[in-house]
């Protein structure tokens, strides 16, 4: 882009669905602050390596929240869509006690790179802003040494949500209650015992989901015994030259920016076969062959894969990638685990 002239402000040309959207978003929130909603910090799942972290984070107008701290109730999936991103909004971030700031977008969303000296291992960096209470946001460091990682898909890989299934999906998604959501068996198991085999082996959870269910999804992984990992979602609606978001193109430049950042991991990609995992496993294996050790990919069921809207997968179906590395295919994490263990990948 070429640089502005001095003393001209930057004018983005967003598309017609996106200046919509923000004019919206300006009329209610006016009358949202008048009726009390105030500012919160929505901290997600960093990252990072030996003096650097990705810190994200989303602010958000929210409802006052007056019931009692710890009550157990059930959660709606369209309670996380009730929100208001606050734009433009400044965030400081307090991390290896340097103190920085980053300013969100027009989601309410930030996503920011910083130089920091953490250990490896989980820490933590603060967020804070003058009229939102100050929160932690939890950060994987990867030790150097690091050679072995995972990246998970989410949907019908580690949850059961039958996508993309339009009704289905909104009924998973906005209406049923987040403790109904079922677990693919056996996959919780194999990734506990996969880090337990490789010592400080991080897991990335890579989704085309909304931001909006990272706290969701973030419970659903810890009450199902799921290893602890960074979320690496998208945000839906319109875009500043489309109308919405392509979960495919976020799925190809998240795997893209993980092997940039971390080029001596060698990853193991974990999807299924009712989406697109396939296709981008092998456009990513074909592309950075150096950073896969191998593809596992959980087989739907015959019915499952009607209801995700893709055929049958025939069971003899090749078990070498496209140059080379091993792709295993089961339909549950026990059988993943025992063509993993026997191609050596334990």
């Amino acid at each position: 882009m070429p640089p502005t002239p001095a003393g001209q402000l930057a004018i983005p040309n967003l598309h017609r669905a996106a200046r919509i959207e923000d004019a919206v978003h300006a009329l209610v929130e006016r009358r949202l602050r008048r009726t009390g909603w105030r500012t919160n910090i929505i901290a997600y799942t960093g990252y990072g390596g030996p003096g650097w972290v990705r810190v994200m984070c989303r602010v958000l107008l929210g409802r006052p929240d007056t019931r009692q701290r710890g009550r157990l109730e059930k959660v709606r999936g369209w309670r996380s869509f009730t929100t208001l991103p606050a734009k433009h909004v400044t965030v400081t971030i307090e991390t290896g006690g340097v103190v920085h700031e980053a300013r969100a977008d027009r989601s309410g969303f930030i996503d920011t790179v910083l130089d920091a000296t953490l250990p490896p291992g989980w820490g933590s960096v603060r967020l804070s802003m003058p009229d939102a209470e100050p929160v932690e946001a939890p950060v994987r460091i990867l030790d150097p040494e690091v050679r072995f990682g995972i990246i998970s898909d989410i949907d019908d890989t580690v949850m059961v949500t039958a996508l993309p299934r339009p009704l289905l999906a909104a009924w998973n998604t906005f209406v049923l209650d987040e403790h109904a959501r079922a677990a693919v068996p056996g996959m919780a198991v194999l990734y506990e015992r996969l880090v337990t085999a490789h010592p400080g082996a991080p897991v990335f959870y890579l989704s085309t989901g909304a931001w909006n269910v990272a706290p969701t999804l973030t419970r659903f992984l810890s009450r199902h015994l799921y290893p602890a990992g960074p979320l690496l979602l998208t945000d839906w609606g319109p875009t500043q030259d489309r109308w919405f978001r392509s979960g495919r193109e976020h799925k190809r430049a998240t795997l893209a920016r993980l092997a940039k950042e971390f080029p001596d991991v060698r990853w193991l990609l974990v999807g299924d076969d009712g989406q697109h995992d396939q296709e981008i496993y092998r456009e990513f294996v074909a592309a950075h062959p150096d950073s896969v050790a191998g593809v596992a990919i959980r087989r739907l069921s015959p019915t499952q894969a009607v209801l995700a809207g893709s055929l049958p997968v025939p069971q003899d179906s090749p078990t070498e990638g496209p140059v080379g590395q091993k792709w295993l295919s089961a339909p549950d994490g026990a059988g993943l685990w025992t063509l993993l263990h026997g191609a050596g990948l334990v």
